[in-house]
């Protein structure tokens, strides 16, 4: 895969030129972003995914519906449906996709939709409900909204200035937009990095004036909650389990596990992958079935003895405080 990949280097560099003269467009207004009365907030990343987006729109959701009427908007990447939906009781994961799904089910008092073409998604909320603000999903590089406020988000292992384009690498986005960025969120850390190590990255970043570089590692939960039942993560130490994902990047929930001396067998799948009848019934094959909450919405009633195990996104040092303070200003 790596050969290919060094291999495919022409493409990957066609692919920049790509973006760097599409991004070029906008800049001098060839091409337009629509401003919207609504406040709206983007959250996303430069690469193809493995960030924990999922997670930080959760976090912010569950932060400003205590002071905000929140809204999100997604494209709902994976779904069965088209155009522009609202979610309401009863909706299922393949009309929404699995991770506005996963949202809508832990945030039902909230208005969540999808829709591909995120200038009309915001202007049917904006038309037909009441809303502060809108949380976009993953929309950093889809300029035709032109945002209050930006969140970049990168992953400590794989930070954006390292990486190339694709299908060398892992971007979809010209580095260069990280310029946009309000405020640049280093994701899915070691707990224990230091202030040094953290400064070190700061300066790879280099961040402009106005952006705040905060850094955030991944909390797993000790529970693992399944249909009817919920066990702690002591009680299968020392048994064999087996891990189902379905997501950009399994290595930080892997080496939670494994730190936590719990035996797995790890069935490894795309991100956003729809399970067929044959992987199913291999998985009803297994005693116990582990996976992320984003692959259980899309496993749930099709597996038996089925659980996940939540993930939150928190903050080194005071990185909650200024997430939140720049998003007050906007």
């Amino acid at each position: 895969m790596q050969l290919l990949r060094k291999l495919l280097f022409p493409v990957s560099f066609v692919y920049a030129m790509v973006v760097y003269i599409r991004n070029y467009l906008y800049d001098i207004g060839v091409f337009t972003s629509s401003k919207f009365k609504v406040k709206t907030i983007c959250v996303g990343n430069l690469s193809v995914g493995g960030t924990g987006k999922t997670p930080m729109i959760e976090f912010l959701v569950s932060r400003l519906k205590q002071y905000q009427k929140v809204a999100v908007l997604s494209r709902g990447y994976g779904r069965k449906s088209k155009g522009f939906v609202l979610a309401k009781p009863g909706v299922s994961v393949e009309t929404l996709g699995d991770e506005p799904f996963q949202i809508f089910k832990n945030f039902p008092e909230i208005a969540l939709a999808v829709d591909a073409d995120r200038c009309n998604g915001i202007s049917i909320l904006e038309k037909t409900i009441e809303v502060d603000v809108v949380l976009l999903d993953d929309a950093y590089q889809h300029r035709k909204v032109s945002c209050d406020s930006y969140i970049l988000l990168t992953a400590y292992s794989n930070l954006y200035v390292d990486d190339w384009y694709m299908p060398t690498g892992s971007l979809r986005d010209s580095k260069r937009e990280a310029r946009r960025a309000n405020i640049i969120i280093v994701t899915k850390c070691p707990k224990d990095l230091n202030t040094a190590q953290q400064q070190s990255i700061v300066k790879k970043l280099n961040p402009r004036e106005h952006q705040n570089v905060v850094f955030s590692y991944l909390d797993y939960s000790n529970d693992l909650k399944g249909d009817n039942d919920i066990m702690q993560l002591e009680d299968v130490r020392g048994k064999k389990i087996t891990l189902v994902t379905g997501i950009a990047n399994p290595k930080p929930l892997v080496t939670y596990l494994t730190e936590n001396k719990v035996q797995l067998e790890h069935l490894a799948f795309r991100d956003h992958h729809f399970f067929s009848d044959k992987e199913i019934a291999l998985m009803n094959t297994k005693d116990m079935v582990l996976t992320t909450e984003k692959d259980y919405v899309r496993l749930k009633g099709k597996v038996t003895n089925l659980y996940y195990i939540g993930v939150t996104h928190k903050f080194m040092n005071k990185g909650e405080q200024q997430l939140l303070e720049e998003i007050r200003k906007h």
